[in-house]
């Protein structure tokens, strides 16, 4: 049995490379780079090529099997990719990863607008999942709160984090009364702002002064509980549990902006 290769789909992704260029590079037939993204393995001189097309290592596309347990384990493994900010995670990764949850998609941000901006129907398809049996739950920053306050004056925004924060609710609305879904408010410091796909997460970490949307961000795989995955995943619980539940109808006005 094989494992789909999401390393090859994220170097596809990233690059803008459809699966039948690189089949034109390698001189294979489309159906065989289908197959390597469904986890064979290419012969070596495929591999080569590949990976130079792609501008990157072939053991990150194609790592060496485990001896024991025939998977890597721990954060090598785990770690699907790494984009230079968030910006430059494809549109289309945002999609598939959340139109292909089974499970779970948790979400935790300060304002996460582009969230929306980029996807005006996130709610709908967020509610459609739902509708799936997903367990939705969205985490935004407490624009009435201290940690809000406080990222406002480190970026030298003031208060406008604040209003990105209302302006990004309005797109939930309908969410908290949606069975499956969960909108809470959070006034914690954000180390990470977190999105999470079932066994996807995409990790986009914070640095003084500067917005989310300019700082890189980690695409990883679970594969077990030794790994960065789980920690992330705990932080997550950790915020949730101590976040109240946003309730739409005490809202001020909301404004424009990005985060």
């Amino acid at each position: 049995m094989f494992t789909v290769n999401e390393r090859l789909h994220s170097a596809l992704a990233q690059r803008g490379v459809l699966p039948e260029s690189l089949a034109e590079v390698c001189e294979v037939d489309p159906k065989t780079v289908g197959r390597w993204l469904g986890g064979r393995v290419p012969h070596a001189r495929h591999r080569f090529r590949a990976a130079r097309y792609l501008r990157v290592e072939e053991s990150f596309l194609w790592p060496a099997p485990q001896r024991r347990s025939g998977r890597p384990s721990g954060p090598d493994g785990e770690l699907v990719g790494i984009y230079q900010n968030r910006a430059s995670v494809p549109r289309e990764t945002w999609l598939s990863l959340l139109q292909e949850a089974k499970e779970q998609i948790d979400v935790l941000v300060f304002s996460g607008t582009f969230f929306a901006q980029s996807n005006p129907q996130v709610a709908h398809m967020l509610a459609e999942r739902a509708s799936h049996g997903v367990k939705v739950r969205l985490c935004f920053g407490d624009p009435t709160g201290q940690a809000v306050a406080n990222r406002g004056r480190e970026e030298g925004i003031g208060d406008t984090l604040s209003a990105k924060i209302r302006a990004s609710l309005t797109y939930y609305r309908p969410l908290p009364s949606t069975p499956s879904c969960e909108v809470r408010l959070h006034d914690t410091t954000l180390y990470n702002s977190l999105f999470r796909y079932d066994d996807n997460l995409l990790v986009n970490p914070h640095v003084f002064g500067q917005p989310a949307s300019a700082n890189p961000l980690m695409h990883l795989k679970w594969m077990d509980s030794s790994g960065w995955f789980d920690n992330y995943a705990q932080s997550f619980e950790a915020v949730w549990a101590s976040a109240h539940a946003w309730k739409p109808d005490q809202e001020g006005n909301p404004a424009n902006g990005q985060d």
